[in-house]
């Protein structure tokens, strides 16, 4: 069964999780979403969590079929391994909603995407993924927050796949292992279209996506506090710079 498939048919629900990989269709517009502008390096995403008058908590969205398996397992902040791409920096900065959006120090925060062919570590050779990856475990990691509140971690730019827009999963943790929240993060589509449709030479050889965030079932009934801020180039990488806002 394709992945599209086994979203519109909720199998997700059945099994006990959310659904994540392509969705088509979904809920109409609530949130007015930030504007890009096409041909720049660099794209402002979400103010989110800028103060305790702005620090709403980051939605909750599905975890996914293709999750961490053990991600205690994975701590590092490389999360490369063989996976080759535009390179790519992730910085997450994690704010408490009950503390007038403080800095969430020492908290756990987990981070798994697809690599440039859409593909995940971890999982295949079903109808969900043809390519079987279960014996590798790329792209996937976890870091501590520091006293700022802040993780980071080295990765290469993610590809999409059919009926989602880019994305990167992201779970967090407090300090003893309490599940705070398990979100995702999306990409400024001018941003995106310049990768997928330029860096060729990086072996993104797909073209420019199929989905938008505006059209992706994940993001489509809102995205203004989860779209991040992302620069940079293809020659010298992207850095990706996001806020997510939990209630600790």
């Amino acid at each position: 069964m394709e992945r599209k498939e086994f979203l519109k048919r909720g199998f997700g629900s059945l099994l006990g999780i959310a659904t994540v990989a392509p969705l088509v269709g979904g809920c109409s517009k609530t949130e007015v979403d930030p504007t890009t502008t096409t041909g720049t390096t660099t794209s402002t995403g979400s103010t989110n969590g800028s103060s305790s008058s702005n620090c709403s908590v980051t939605p909750s969205e599905t975890e996914g079929p293709f999750p961490t398996k053990s991600p205690a397992n994975f701590v590092r902040k490389d999360i490369r391994d063989d996976r080759t791409g535009v390179a790519f920096t992730v910085n997450i900065t994690i704010k408490n909603a009950s503390s007038s959006c403080a800095a969430l120090s020492g908290a756990l925060v987990d981070i798994w995407h697809c690599d440039k062919d859409g593909y995940y570590s971890e999982y295949g050779g079903s109808g969900m993924q043809s390519v079987n990856l279960t014996t590798v475990d790329f792209l996937r990691g976890r870091q501590t927050t520091d006293a700022n509140g802040l993780v980071s971690f080295t990765s290469i730019f993610p590809g999409w796949y059919s009926g989602r827009a880019p994305h990167i999963h992201v779970h967090i943790y407090n300090s003893s292992g309490k599940s705070l929240l398990v979100t995702q993060i999306a990409f400024p589509y001018d941003i995106t279209n310049t990768v997928y449709t330029t860096a060729q030479s990086y072996g993104y050889t797909k073209g420019a996506q199929d989905t938008k965030n505006e059209n992706d079932n994940v993001f489509s009934d809102g995205f203004t506090t989860e779209l991040a801020t992302v620069a940079g180039s293809l020659s010298g990488g992207y850095t990706l710079t996001h806020t997510i806002v939990v209630n600790a």
